[in-house]
């Protein structure tokens, strides 16, 4: 059965978008029932376009569009309203938020599930939440969605759940290991700092800081070779 060639209001963000041409753009979407897409924006650039305030990142709109290619041709993009601007740092982190969606994600990969995440991690920027928090669970809970193992509840060689008063060593897609006091080849965690990852708790500092070391690691890992800008722009904000 073959796919549709239009799809009519869809749910989605704006993650990118550059010039096409003179007067158009690309438009890199994640959409809610179909994933991320790219689309060509007809006319989008000239200064009378109704798209030019809607094909903004972090705003909830509704797309339609054509065609079955590699790029599809945008017909229609619509506001949602509901919209809390992003600021500062949070803008930052947003920009966080899209990069490692534009890398991981795969075209075409429909993701309903981390949608959701998506969207209420930019509503949670916006309240002004704890940006570490934020970003941890968003980053766990994009890896899992992707089919990337995350395991923090249980020590992967004999299967025992994770004491918090045990340290751990957890191999990149093996999982925690029992660290014994012995170095090993991984980023060291608490059991403490498993516990708090698996649910959603990021009060201490010993797991902000373990969790972020973790989740670099993960991240490093399955982007390979791809550099995100976001990250260095937010490390370089942290030491002004």
């Amino acid at each position: 059965m073959k796919e549709k060639s239009r799809q009519d209001a869809e749910a989605a963000f704006v993650l990118h978008s550059h010039p096409f041409r003179e007067t158009s753009l690309i438009v890199e979407a994640f959409s809610r029932d179909h994933g991320r897409i790219g689309l060509v924006a007809r006319g989008a650039r000239r200064p009378k376009s109704s798209l030019r305030s809607v094909l903004l990142p972090f705003q909830p709109i509704l797309l339609s569009w054509s065609g079955r290619g590699e790029l599809r041709t945008l017909i229609r993009a619509e506001w949602l309203g509901g919209y809390v601007p992003l600021k500062g740092q949070a803008l930052i982190c947003g920009f966080y938020l899209n990069e490692l969606v534009l890398k991981l994600l795969a075209r075409d990969d429909p993701h309903e599930q981390l949608f959701s995440i998506y969207d209420a991690t930019l509503a949670a920027l916006a309240a002004g939440e704890s940006q570490p928090s934020v970003l941890r669970r968003f980053e766990i809970g994009l890896l899992r969605e992707l089919g990337y193992a995350v395991v923090l509840d249980h020590e992967v060689e004999h299967g025992m759940p994770v004491a918090r008063e045990r340290d751990y060593i957890y191999v990149v897609e093996h999982g925690p290991v029992a660290s014994n006091g012995m170095p090993g080849n991984g980023v060291k965690l608490s059991g403490q700092a498993l516990i708090d990852m698996q649910s959603g708790i990021f009060t201490s500092e010993a797991t902000l800081r373990q969790s972020k070391a973790l989740m670099r690691t993960l991240i490093n890992y399955y982007l390979g070779n791809q550099v995100l800008h976001t990250r260095q722009l937010l490390r370089d904000l942290q030491e002004l």
